[in-house]
C-alpha cells in the first residue's frame, strides 16, 4: 500500500508520466514487501517552488507513504533511486530534491482497513 507523489516545478509529459510511474514501481521494491501492484503515484508538475530562495532551476518534493513502519537502510536506497530517477527523466538535479517517507499503522482500501 505504498503511494508515491511527486510536486516538481518540471512540466511533465504523458510520456514521462508513465515512466516514472514505472521506474517508481521498481523503485518502491527498495522496501520489503512493496511492489508496482499496490502502488499509487501522483504527479503535481509545473508548480512554483524555491528552494533556498532560490527558483532557478527546477526543483521536486517527492512524499513516499507506506503501510508500515520506515527501515533507515530502505529509506536510503529509496532516496537514491529516486533521485537518479529524477535526474534522467526530468533533469532534477539531486541537490534539488527532498525525498520524505511517512508509515502508517492503519490503512484503508475497498471498505475496509488493512
Amino acid at each position: 500500500m505504498p503511494y508515491i507523489k511527486l510536486t516538481t516545478t518540471a512540466c511533465v509529459s504523458d510520456e514521462k508520466c508513465n515512466s516514472l510511474k514505472a521506474k517508481f514501481g521498481k523503485a518502491i521494491e527498495s522496501f520489503k514487501g512493496k511492489n508496482e501492484s499496490w502502488l499509487m503515484v501522483a504527479v503535481d508538475d509545473g508548480k512554483r517552488m524555491w528552494f533556498r530562495g532560490d527558483d532557478s532551476a527546477d526543483t521536486a518534493m517527492v512524499d513516499v507513504e507506506l503501510l508500515g513502519s520506515v527501515a533507515p537502510q530502505d529509506s536510503e536506497k529509496m532516496t537514491a533511486s529516486v533521485c537518479d530517477i529524477l535526474e534522467s527523466e526530468l533533469g532534477i538535479s539531486p541537490d534539488r530534491i527532498y525525498v520524505k517517507y511517512t508509515g502508517y499503522s492503519n490503512w484503508g482500501w475497498n471498505g475496509s482497513n488493512f
